[in-house]
């Protein structure tokens, strides 16, 4: 079998979309009767939560609870909608050379999983996207309640693949100390800046598109094991 290859998804599968998520909490903000400003700045603020425990409409009735407002369930509903018509663009919004590349990694033999710090609305959306059918394992923070770099998330994709750390090559941008929390456990770590240059401080190989990696991937790579 060859090496299994876990992607991050966010900046890297697709584009993270930062200002559009902005704009759509702004958007919700109207929706729900608070000040836009104010809500965008706690989406940021609560992003832990919200990677592992809130959903879409509890987000939306706390958040707008913290700032005054007091939104119906209809209103709470509605700009749930809003958030998860973005998960669900931002999903389709994987470009065909990306589809073209995980597809080649299929045909040489390697398993895919995928590791991705993501909120609810982004979990309800990832199976009727295009991206899902090819990945044997999908480990989103909100349905595991563990976010990275925690080492107990890459454990877990692995123990799905059914092989250890070691065997796996992990791929991202970088954000939120991933590349160093696959590198802990032991796996061969590759940072693409194809979307965003997150983590240039990052001393490991690099490329610029995912294109790159079935050749870099057909090179013979030595097993690491974790650090003590």
């Amino acid at each position: 079998m060859s090496r299994p290859v876990i992607f991050d998804l966010f900046h890297t599968l697709v584009q993270g979309a930062d200002e559009e998520r902005d704009r759509v909490v702004g958007e919700m903000a109207l929706m729900v009767g608070v000040a836009p400003a104010e809500l965008v700045a706690a989406y940021h603020a609560t992003w832990r939560d919200r990677l592992v425990r809130w959903d879409v409409e509890e987000t939306i009735r706390l958040l707008a609870g913290r700032l005054g407002g007091t939104p119906t369930d209809e209103q709470v509903t509605r700009a749930g909608e809003h958030r998860r018509v973005l998960a669900r663009r931002v999903l389709g919004s994987v470009s065909a050379a990306t589809l073209d590349v995980l597809d080649a990694l299929r045909a040489d033999g390697h398993p895919l999983a995928l590791i991705s710090n993501a909120t609810s609305d982004t979990a309800e959306a990832w199976p009727r996207g295009p991206l899902a059918e090819r990945f044997d394992v999908a480990v989103l923070s909100c349905d595991v309640g563990l976010a990275k770099p925690d080492p107990a998330i890459y454990h877990l994709a692995a123990e799905r693949l059914g092989v250890r750390p070691a065997e796996c090559v992990f791929v991202g941008d970088g954000a939120d100390g991933e590349l160093a929390g696959a590198a802990a456990v032991g796996m061969t770590v590759f940072r693409t800046t194809e979307h965003n240059d997150t983590d240039p401080g990052w001393g490991g190989p690099a490329f610029a598109t995912l294109g790159d990696l079935p050749a870099v991937l057909r090179q013979p790579v030595k097993v690491m094991e974790p650090a003590e």
